[in-house]
């Protein structure tokens, strides 16, 4: 795929400057500059995962972190299981990786018998950590997916890392665990490892497919990646059906398919085994996790497709993607974006028919999966994220040739005798650009939304000083220390918080850490039990949206009876009028507490939302204070 496979077409690549490789350095060479590139990727995410101390989105934590605590903890660990576990609609081997990593930490911690605030900071630090291993490999497949396109070395395949190293969106959400950001680094994995000879002219190269050494185990390798992606996120099978169309009806690419029957047998066979086999792995997982036999993907079509639940969380108009969507992903790289896709039906921009139509299928998997998911109702910026790695390399050569220019020839001596490095042009728009991504990227990591993410450290660091003997992390309390706890029953730890926020408008256990710490959150349960179009569900109010209906009625009705007043309260300050009604102030008023702010933090410049408008308090009602206090302060 090297653009040195085949000549330049007539008159010239409009790539030449951009596309055209180094000078061949030796593979050892090439090997450590690898390893050189990945490891300052990793430490580049490391960095990367710490610094983002914001609240973006709940899945971050109900879809990957509840569960894995739950594994690694036990049932009763007070993990918030959502209704999509309690009905099997999502596979259990993403949380496995980070239940195994909560396991593995925890045992070696036991073992050095480290201080129990310590031991839970790292437990709420290590699945960023993790996860940005992962963000580091996408960045590092991305760049060598993009030497594999356009040649070792080239402008364009340094202009895709570096766009992918500036793009604000990874910044802000690649080191964060959705499983959206997994999806991507298996995608773009799976995708370098594929076969892209496949789709090249038979004319060029007379070696038959899969008859290579090594090419066998590249195809395994990306059937691998690809099976985990799709039994993750279903909706994957959109990019590989896209590229399997191509391959086998060569739609819109040049030359002579070197697909033969044997070799078109040899990708029935491997993609059937693979597949099988990741199933089959993802099948046992998901066994041993519910501990009965469960097919999430049909689980998720039943109820996501047939039961229309998705559009329960939001509806977005047909052009969602298109208009908000990929310029969200691509931000200040948009216009090189969408020239890539624009031109990538050109064949004078390629100096291979290889190179061609695999640009092409490139941008054919973006329409398709963009045209796809645009018939589906609900629509979020994150389900089209796998696709950013081959919007990058489409759009790299167009910024490379666009800030760089090719130096002259040396005088007196033949064009390309003595290459030298490429200058840079353009220097205050690439400035301005870099400057307003690295200022989105510190914006949307710092201050957007940081207050969910400081309460629950605030609580968790009041429980520990409150009660510190009460910091087992694998006490199985005799009451759930869910949001679903309705009641307090004999020898049940007493409510220590209650969220009225929006549902899910905070992490949960994986940073609350301890099970004794019970808390309770308002619910938003989809109506399960109600069918589409029906009056029923047109009238169905959630938790949350009965709170927000009638506060002070549903706080009076619904909450005080069964829970009794808990020591502290979370919600943001809109809500703080009605609290002093029904709490009370001290003076006798409400149901006896003595209601006072005790924290609350700056939660962004803006939120769509209304009901997560204004800074974000955590209030102390009194109950049990002074006891608990004195108590803390004996046992210390």
């Amino acid at each position: 795929m090297n653009p040195a496979e085949g000549p330049p077409p007539k008159g010239g690549s409009k790539f030449d400057s951009t596309s055209r490789p180094a000078p061949k350095l030796h593979p050892e060479v090439l090997a450590a500059q690898s390893k050189d590139i990945l490891s300052v990727l990793l430490v580049l995410r490391f960095i990367n995962a710490l610094c983002v101390r914001t609240f973006f989105q709940p899945d971050e934590y109900f879809q990957a972190l509840e569960p894995a605590w739950s594994i690694a903890f036990g049932g009763q660990s007070g993990a918030w299981l959502t209704w999509e576990w309690q009905h099997q609609l999502r596979s259990s081997l993403h949380p496995a990786l980070f239940g195994a990593a909560y396991m593995i930490a925890d045992k070696f911690m036991s073992v050095l018998q480290l201080f129990p605030p310590f031991r839970a900071l790292i437990l709420v630090a290590l699945p960023k950590v993790v996860q940005s291993v992962f963000s580091a490999l996408s960045d590092f497949y991305t760049w060598k997916f993009a030497e594999k396109i356009y040649g070792q070395g080239s402008n364009s395949a340094w202009s895709a890392l570096w766009m992918t190293i500036f793009n604000p969106w990874l910044w802000y959400c690649s080191t964060r665990t959705f499983s959206n950001s997994m999806e991507t680094t298996l995608t773009v994995v799976a995708l370098y490892y594929w076969p892209w000879e496949i789709l090249g002219d038979s004319r060029e190269n007379k070696q038959k497919l899969f008859q290579q050494n090594g090419t066998i185990s590249s195809l395994r390798m990306s059937l691998v990646f690809s099976a985990i992606a799709v039994v993750l996120r279903p909706t994957n099978v959109f990019i590989w059906l896209a590229i399997l169309t191509l391959v086998v009806t060569r739609l819109t690419l040049d030359g002579t398919s070197p697909l033969q029957r044997q070799s078109l047998l040899v990708l029935v066979r491997e993609i059937s085994v693979c597949g099988l086999s990741i199933l089959a792995l993802s099948v046992v997982s998901d066994r041993l996790y519910f501990g009965f036999w469960a097919f999430p993907p049909y689980k998720w079509l039943h109820f996501n497709v047939s039961r229309s639940l998705a559009i329960f969380y939001g509806r977005m108009p047909w052009h969602y993607y298109l208009s908000q969507g990929i310029p969200l992903l691509t931000t200040t790289f948009l216009p090189f974006t969408l020239l890539g896709l624009y031109k990538s039906g050109s064949p004078s921009g390629t100096s291979s028919i290889l190179q061609s139509n695999t640009l092409r299928t490139l941008a054919f998997t973006v329409f398709t999966a963009v045209g796809t998911l645009s018939m589906v109702s609900h629509k979020e910026v994150r389900f089209i994220y796998p696709l950013l790695p081959a919007l990058h390399i489409l759009a790299a050569p167009f910024a490379s040739s666009f800030f760089t220019a090719p130096p002259p020839p040396p005088t007196g001596k033949p064009a390309g005798t003595q290459p030298r490095p490429s200058t840079l042009r353009h220097k205050s728009i690439l400035t301005s650009i870099l400057s307003i991504n690295l200022l989105l990227a510190g914006y949307l990591s710092l201050f957007h939304q940081p207050a969910p993410i400081s309460a629950v450290n605030f609580l968790r660091s009041e429980f520990e000083r409150l009660h510190p003997d009460r910091l087992d992390l694998h006490h199985h309390c005799s009451s759930s220390s869910s949001s679903s706890s309705t009641g307090s029953e004999d020898g049940a730890e007493p409510l220590f918080a209650l969220f009225l926020t929006p549902c899910h408008s905070t992490p949960w256990r994986s940073h609350l850490a301890y099970p004794r710490l019970r808390a309770r959150a308002l619910t938003c349960e989809p109506p399960l039990d109600t069918a589409p179009g029906t009056a029923e569900r047109a009238a169905y109010r959630d938790e949350a949206d009965r709170f927000y209906d009638d506060p002070a009625g549903f706080l009076r009705r619904e909450v005080l009876p069964p829970l009794g007043l808990p020591r502290f309260v979370v919600g943001f300050e809109g809500v703080e009028g009605v609290l002093l009604e029904v709490v009370g102030r001290g003076d006798g008023s409400g149901v006896g507490g003595n209601l006072t702010r005790r924290w609350s933090a700056f939660n962004g410049l803006f939120n769509e939302d209304w009901r997560r408008r204004g800074r974000l308090v955590v209030w102390d009602t009194g109950v049990g204070g002074r006891e608990e206090e004195v108590e803390a302060e004996v046992d210390g």
